[in-house]
């Protein structure tokens, strides 16, 4: 298994561009949702299991990096003002050894959105359980984004970087976004249980 690393590099604007419309394209499919109808979601491909709060749209992509084309997956669902959302990113064998610069971006990413870096942001310590029942430590983050006027952002993220079957790397993003007209204390926000399930029943491989 791979570990995060203390990473800050900013997103180069093309990849973040081509993030943030994958992203904003899977929340619009999502719609509006029904209230919590937590259901067991199997993502083989991708080498994990989950729990949603509702039936997740799955958006499958190629990522331009550094002239390679790299596969990307998001399932996500839209309940009431929360997108819960995990994507995926699968480095082959020979691409391993862009994992940690592309982890560096992904984070920086949505960091930079909040003012922060891995030191300053808000976080606390975490453990994932995989699905052999291994736990392993991980962190969790909490993101206020600044301010559009209209709207008020936060997030709770966590990033799992996990050993594929083909020697390769899987880069995981779990995370739940919330928008709504009121800022919230977003680390006392996601500690509330319905978003703790989220992060809790996440288990790669």
């Amino acid at each position: 298994m791979l570990t995060n690393k203390r990473m800050g590099l900013v997103l180069s604007k093309p990849v973040f561009q081509k993030l943030g419309v994958f992203l904003a394209f899977a929340f619009l499919l999502t719609g509006c949702s029904p209230k919590l109808d937590w259901r067991t979601v199997q993502s083989p491909q991708e080498g994990y299991s989950t729990l949603f709060p509702g039936k997740p749209e799955k958006i499958e992509r190629r990522l331009p990096y550094q002239n390679q084309d790299i596969p990307q997956t998001l399932e996500a669902v839209k309940i009431e003002d929360d997108i819960y959302s995990v994507s995926t990113i699968h480095l082959s064998k020979d691409q391993a050894a862009l994992a940690p610069k592309l982890l560096e971006q992904l984070q920086g990413n949505l960091l930079n959105r909040a003012n922060v870096n891995l030191e300053s942001a808000v976080s606390v310590d975490a453990q994932y359980q995989t699905t052999n029942r291994q736990r392993l430590s991980t962190k969790d983050y909490f993101l206020e984004f600044k301010s559009s006027g209209a709207v008020e952002q936060s997030m709770r993220v966590r990033w799992i970087t996990r050993l594929a079957p083909d020697n390769g790397i899987w880069i995981y993003q779990i995370s739940v976004l919330h928008t709504a007209p009121a800022r919230v204390d977003a680390k006392k926000f996601f500690s509330e249980e319905a978003y703790s399930n989220f992060f809790d029943e996440f288990h790669p491989e």
